[in-house]
C-alpha cells in the first residue's frame, strides 16, 4: 500500500498535466499549401511573339530571384524576391499564376503557403518603369475565392479593388467602414470572396458579425 499511494499521485500529477498541456496549446492552423523544398527554377512564357517570360529561381528550399524578360530584349531585369517583398515567403509552384499582357508586362500572383496570404506584383518590361506590389492579395488561387481569371482584387482593409489584367480598367466597393484585418490570416475576416466584371460579392466580418456584401460594377 504505501508504494500504491505514491504510484496514484504520480499518476494523478502527469494526466493532470497532459490536460492542462492540451487545453492550453491548440493545434496549429493548417497550412495553405505543402511547404516541400523548392528547388527548381520556376518558369512562365507569354503567347506574344516576343515570347515573354517570368523566371523564379530558388536557392536553400526558398524563392531567390524574379528574372523578366522578352525575346530580344537587350538586358533581362531581376530583382531579388525577398527584397522585392519585404518578407520571406514559401512557394508552390501550383499555387502560383502568371498573366501576360503582350510584351507590355506581366502580372504574378501567389499564396504564401504558410499563412495563405496573397501578393501580387507588376512587372513591366520598360526599363523606366518600376513594379508595383500588392502584399493584401485576394487571389483565386485561394479555394474560397472565385475571381474572373482576368481580374487582380486586393484590399486595404477598408475597400476592395478590382483591376482587368488586360486593360488595366477599374472598380471598387467599400466595406462601410475599416476592418482590423491580419492580411496573414485573412479568413478570420474575410470569408470568401465572389468578383466578375460585373459585380463584387464579399462576406466579411464587421462588429464580431458576419455580413454580406455586394455591388454590381463597371469597369473603367
Amino acid at each position: 500500500m504505501k508504494l500504491l499511494l505514491p504510484l496514484a499521485v504520480v499518476a494523478l500529477v502527469t494526466a493532470l498535466s497532459t490536460s492542462c498541456n492540451n487545453n492550453s496549446a491548440p493545434p496549429p492552423p493548417p497550412l495553405f499549401c505543402d511547404t516541400a523544398c523548392l528547388k527548381d527554377t520556376i518558369k512562365f512564357t507569354g503567347d506574344h511573339e516576343k515570347k515573354p517570360s517570368v523566371f523564379i529561381t530558388a536557392k536553400d528550399c526558398l524563392p531567390d530571384t524574379v528574372i523578366w524578360s522578352y525575346k530580344g530584349m537587350a538586358a533581362d531585369r531581376k530583382t531579388g524576391f525577398t527584397y522585392l517583398l519585404g518578407a520571406t515567403v514559401r512557394l508552390n509552384k501550383d499555387k502560383l499564376r502568371c498573366y501576360f499582357k503582350d510584351s507590355d508586362y506581366a502580372w504574378l500572383l501567389f499564396n504564401d503557403c504558410v499563412t495563405g496570404r496573397g501578393f501580387q506584383i507588376k512587372l513591366p518590361y520598360d526599363k523606366g518603369a518600376s513594379f508595383s506590389l500588392k502584399s493584401s492579395g485576394i487571389n483565386n488561387l485561394d479555394p474560397k475565392f472565385s475571381i474572373s481569371d482576368n481580374l487582380v482584387v486586393n484590399t486595404d482593409r477598408g475597400n476592395i479593388y478590382v483591376e482587368d489584367m488586360q486593360t488595366g480598367k477599374k472598380a471598387m466597393m467599400t466595406f462601410g467602414q475599416k476592418l482590423d484585418i491580419d492580411y496573414d490570416a485573412l479568413h478570420e475576416y474575410i470569408d470568401s470572396v465572389n468578383v466578375t466584371p460585373e459585380r463584387i460579392w464579399v462576406k466579411i466580418l464587421v462588429d464580431k458579425k458576419w455580413i454580406e456584401k455586394e455591388k454590381k460594377i463597371t469597369l473603367e
